[in-house]
């Protein structure tokens, strides 16, 4: 369900499309689909690096995360808030700490924005939209993923981040 109260609470099928695109290709790694907590980074078990809010999802986890996303469905705004805007700048935030972590760690998380709801971003908050393409032209987001672009992207991404795993497990052994 979205996070919206009364009336405008409903499902969150976009959300619902993401999971289970990746949960079909993740060849059965964990994947924290909800996390509950602040992505960490470790380096030989010490924190070197915790952001400073949650994400929508993390693979495989939010400690040592591959990739993490954010997911804007905003379907049943009636006017273009302060949350929808609130969440624009928070995925800034979150690019602004990767980057600092890649520059002074060495660390790549991907970071990745799935947006959806055409009339929320095209008719009522066309500047936030393009803030979001000024974030990904200043590489605060690997990639955006526009509406039904998750159906093709998603399994391919998922198979990228599969493939950083098993690197990673072979590093360890």
């Amino acid at each position: 369900m979205n996070k919206q109260k009364g009336t405008k609470k409903a499902e969150a099928y976009f959300t619902g499309i993401i999971n289970m695109l990746i949960e079909t290709n993740c060849e059965e790694l964990p994947c924290d689909y909800s996390p509950r907590g602040l992505t960490s980074v470790t380096v030989d078990g010490a924190p070197v690096r915790t952001l400073a809010r949650w994400v929508d999802g993390a693979f495989p986890s939010t400690e040592n995360p591959i990739a993490i996303w954010e997911t804007k469905e905003y379907y049943y705004t009636t006017t273009f808030g302060s949350r929808v805007a609130d969440g624009v700048y928070e995925s800034l935030l979150d690019g602004m700490e990767l980057e600092e972590l890649r520059e002074h760690e060495h660390i790549d998380v991907k970071h990745y924005l799935m947006v959806d709801a055409y009339d929320t971003w095209w008719n009522m908050g066309r500047s936030y939209l393009c803030r979001i393409v000024d974030m990904l032209h200043m590489g605060y987001v690997d990639e955006v993923l526009f509406g039904s672009e998750v159906l093709e992207r998603v399994p391919l991404l998922v198979k990228e981040w599969v493939a950083a795993a098993r690197q990673r497990e072979e590093v360890r052994e």
